[in-house]
């Protein structure tokens, strides 16, 4: 049941994991909807700082209130960024890891697998590649990799840290145990970190770095066509600049679950995939809007103006493809999709 809607039958494929796909599943189980899971593989993101806002709207979609509440928390964030002095500011947090996340949403996808052949198949929802398209925007060439550090004595658990050096920027935070993850973006954490009057006192000791990964902000140039649905930081990723990656995902699933709904109540599918396609393309475009100022008041290395023609560029690309594309005729009310002459 959801919004008093009660839907029998219909059965969704669903590929992939992480907190995307979990949300999806339990809104998609809470709603009646049959569940076939691939889960593929990934490796998890060690830690999580999932802000309030994000940790409110997580607590709204399961239904828990005390979702968290046993977790570590962020009090305050530090920032030095470019030329300026530090900043501290208030800052309200839960450092989760990402099993945590996808634990709490975990039951929707155990023992809900249908018989495909019983059940005539709505959507494939993807979570994770193969997708039906392949071609992919990058909005820049971030990579990056953590370690585990030792904080030292000086370090105040309950608060995080962010720092722009050279050659990148390095994101501290600690995670309850007297550790803490150091993120590093554009260079090794042992490099970027001698070059962080800020953060490099706040380190006793530091393990071996991971390997890297992409940061880049980043989305399948088509994330919804015939049949199909994508979500997930497979299908669209930002950059830990904002920390705003956990409520999209969330936020994606919640569109993704509402897509599904209406189209099982007999809303036109091409029309749903529109608006599908331009709630993400517009959710970037905000992203890297918001991001923008970061990189054009970080630094002059080579490093950083690359890195924001790169988000400017990504900007106006997803600005002309916005352009081009009908007004929303949908939206959500509650977790429930409805055309928008009906909420006016």
């Amino acid at each position: 049941m959801t919004d008093g809607v009660l839907l029998r039958g219909p059965l969704i494929a669903l590929r992939g994991q992480g907190v995307a796909v979990a949300t999806a599943a339990h809104l998609l189980n809470r709603a009646g909807v049959s569940i076939n899971h691939e889960p593929g593989t990934r490796h998890p993101v060690p830690v999580i700082m999932l802000s309030d806002p994000a940790l409110t709207l997580l607590r709204d979609v399961s239904g828990r209130t005390d979702l968290f509440a046993d977790k570590p928390r962020i009090e305050r964030r530090v920032v030095r960024w470019g030329p300026g002095e530090a900043v501290a500011m208030p800052h309200g947090a839960a450092v989760v890891s990402e099993n945590d996340l996808a634990d709490a949403l975990a039951a929707s996808l155990i023992g809900n697998n249908a018989d495909p052949s019983t059940i005539t198949m709505l959507m494939t929802i993807h979570g994770m590649a193969p997708f039906p398209v392949s071609a992919t925007q990058r909005f820049g060439e971030r990579l990056s990799s953590t370690a585990r550090v030792r904080l030292s004595s000086q370090a105040d658990p309950a608060t995080c840290w962010i720092e722009s050096v050279v050659d990148g920027w390095l994101f501290l935070t600690p995670d309850g145990t007297g550790g803490a993850w150091l993120l590093a973006v554009g260079g090794a954490p042992d490099v970027l970190a001698s070059q962080a009057p800020m953060i490099a006192p706040l380190i006793e000791t530091m393990e071996p770095a991971s390997g890297t990964f992409d940061t880049s902000p980043r989305m399948l140039e088509q994330l919804a066509g015939d049949g199909w649905l994508a979500l997930g930081t497979a299908a669209l990723a930002f950059d830990p600049i904002c920390g705003d990656g956990t409520a999209q995902a969330v936020r994606e699933a919640i569109l993704a679950s509402a897509i599904i709904t209406a189209l099982s109540r007999g809303e036109d599918q091409a029309a749903l995939i529109t608006h599908y396609q331009s709630m993400l393309l517009a959710a970037m475009r905000r992203h890297l809007q918001l991001s923008l100022p970061f990189y054009g008041g970080a630094g002059s290395s080579p490093w950083w103006r690359a890195q924001y023609a790169a988000s400017r560029a990504g900007y106006d690309w997803c600005t002309a493809r916005l352009a081009k594309m009908p007004e929303p005729r949908f939206a959500l009310h509650g977790f429930d999709l409805v055309r928008r002459e009906l909420v006016a």
